[in-house]
């Protein structure tokens, strides 16, 4: 009778184990973000180190095309993206949704005159780096590339009164410290569809 509770345990940690990331090696607040690769819509290849090279900061943001949480934000991230784009700050959207296709991603970024990249992570292995389980959900990067904030945008889909990426944008930009109860905040929103992770072994990304 010993063995049952053990047994149980260890069916109880492997079904967990399906298709659950590990985040063994994430990235963690106030540390460097390693370079990675990505595509964009016409598969041409980007490092992030060559997209924030000389910029003061970096914006990444787990978007989605069909999430309505996520939709409801693009006219935010729009007009984000023109504040700060001549204040030496670069955005990147990230499409790690599965089902989400590369065409769909094109016509999306068309309809709502994204000026930005939106790179597809195919496998969603930089939303695991990075924990990434919402749309959407914003990752801060300084000019060292050293993680400054991850969370939510603002605080409410209907009338925020407390914008978040603005707060810790405005702080990054100045040369300024970002408070340590405003480094992370609860993003809100649709969970990533992520594929499961005996798909993508041995496969490169």
């Amino acid at each position: 009778m010993k063995l049952l509770p053990r047994i149980l345990t260890l069916i109880f940690v492997f079904t967990l184990s399906i298709g659950v990331p590990s985040y063994a090696d994430t990235i963690k607040i106030d540390k460097e973000v390693p370079n990675f690769k990505l595509k964009d819509v016409k598969d041409k290849e980007h490092a992030l180190k060559d997209l924030s090279r000389d910029k003061k900061a970096t914006v990444m943001m787990f978007i989605s095309t069909e999430c309505p949480v996520s939709n409801d934000y693009n006219e935010r991230i729009v007009a984000l993206h023109n504040d700060y784009k001549d204040q030496g700050v670069q955005f990147i959207g990230i499409n790690s949704n599965k089902n989400e296709s590369v065409k769909e991603i094109a016509e999306h970024n068309r309809a709502n005159k994204f000026g930005f990249l939106v790179l597809k992570d195919l496998k969603n292995k930089i939303a695991d780096k990075f924990r990434a389980r919402r749309t959407p959900e914003v990752y801060l990067l300084d000019e060292e590339r050293i993680l400054r904030y991850r969370g939510a945008i603002d605080n409410s889909l209907q009338n925020p009164e407390t914008h978040y990426l603005r707060q810790v944008l405005d702080l990054v930009v100045d040369g300024k410290e970002i408070p340590e109860d405003l480094k992370t905040t609860k993003a809100f929103g649709c969970t990533i569809k992520r594929i499961r992770r005996e798909q993508r072994r041995d496969r490169t990304p």
